[in-house]
């Protein structure tokens, strides 16, 4: 198959263009270039913002269309107006904040989302645009569009450091502050996995709605699939009463925890569909030592974008210390 990628250098889009070259597929990147721009040397490169010079695909044919960069609708609908004419199928990737509900889990893809009248705040915009998107992809592809929408995406090259950060605080050793509870259920999706199956999708011609979400996990099981037998560590499980006391966010301050009052929905998904489609994920232990190999390829002085400062954590450890000191 071609098969065209808008994006395709930065973390998705990277493992959806290795998983189609390792299968034989001729492979086009369409990119501005600001990510990696010399990786893939094998593959054309079509440089270009996809705002204004989609002019630069209508001379193409391709099999098929895999969408890794769409944010807002105008910008979907000026592809899909010039890709409708050379390709016969159209992949968004879009996501689970697309739903209007994310406080309640297990639900399926039949889940209202959100409206963009309804956004309160910029993380519900996001997924009230993206929404927006798959609508668009679908009218300009009536009988050739594929909407998947992945939960957290984890693995190399994933610099949103939301799951990056345990590997990489069991790595420093020493006392880690964890969220209990313990049995809390997590799911993420490594991005190979994600990209292989997507592949899988494709070549099938397969279309409508499907979540992308791993297997399930406990918080217990991540940390202690993160952790290093020749390295100390000393996990310190503090409630959620604390953490909030403390004001610590969730899924940012500290990844993989939320309130139980909150957006829960994000990382339970009923995924189903995923694994009946063809879906197969990677052990956990796997996950984390790619992680871990990636990110020690990065500067250590790099500002990481989630998790506890060293500072901070200390500072909450010290408090829950005292906290249970007095009672």
């Amino acid at each position: 198959m071609h098969i065209l990628i808008l994006g395709g250098t930065k973390f998705l889009g990277r493992a959806l263009t290795e998983a189609a070259l390792a299968k034989g597929h001729e492979v086009t990147l369409f990119h501005r270039g600001l990510h990696d721009a010399n990786a893939f040397p094998e593959v054309r490169h079509i440089l270009g913002d996809r705002d204004t010079d989609m002019g630069k695909l209508q001379a193409g044919s391709w099999d098929a269309v895999i969408d890794t960069s769409g944010y807002q609708p105008e910008s979907v609908a000026a592809s899909t107006d010039v890709l409708k004419r050379s390709a016969k199928h159209y992949t968004f990737i879009s996501t689970i904040s697309a739903y209007a509900d994310l406080k309640q889990v297990l639900f399926d893809e039949t889940a209202p989302v959100r409206r963009l009248e309804d956004a309160e705040d910029p993380g519900q915009r996001y997924g009230a645009l993206k929404a927006q998107c798959e609508e668009v992809v679908k009218e300009a592809f009536p009988t050739g569009a594929l909407i998947i929408r992945p939960g957290l995406i984890v693995g190399p090259y994933d610099a949103s450091d939301r799951f990056t950060y345990w590997p990489a605080r069991l790595q420093r050793g020493g006392q880690v502050l964890v969220p209990l509870p313990k049995e809390r259920k997590l799911q993420f999706i490594d991005v190979r996995d994600l990209a292989a199956w997507i592949l899988i999708l494709v070549e099938a011609g397969v279309t409508g709605t499907l979540h992308a979400s791993g297997s399930d996990y406990t918080m217990e099981e991540v940390v202690e699939a993160c952790r290093r037998g020749d390295i100390e560590t000393d996990l310190t499980w503090v409630t959620e009463e604390f953490l909030v006391a403390s004001e610590v966010a969730g899924w940012m301050d500290l990844p993989l925890w939320l309130p139980s009052d909150s957006l829960l929905g994000m990382l339970q998904l009923n995924n189903a569909k995923a694994f009946q489609s063809g879906l197969k994920t990677r052990s956990l232990v796997e996950t984390v030592r790619d992680t871990l190999a990636w990110d020690q390829t990065r500067d250590a002085a790099i500002v990481r974008q989630a998790g506890l400062s060293p500072a901070r954590e200390a500072k909450l450890l010290e408090d829950w210390k005292k906290l249970n000191q007095t009672e």
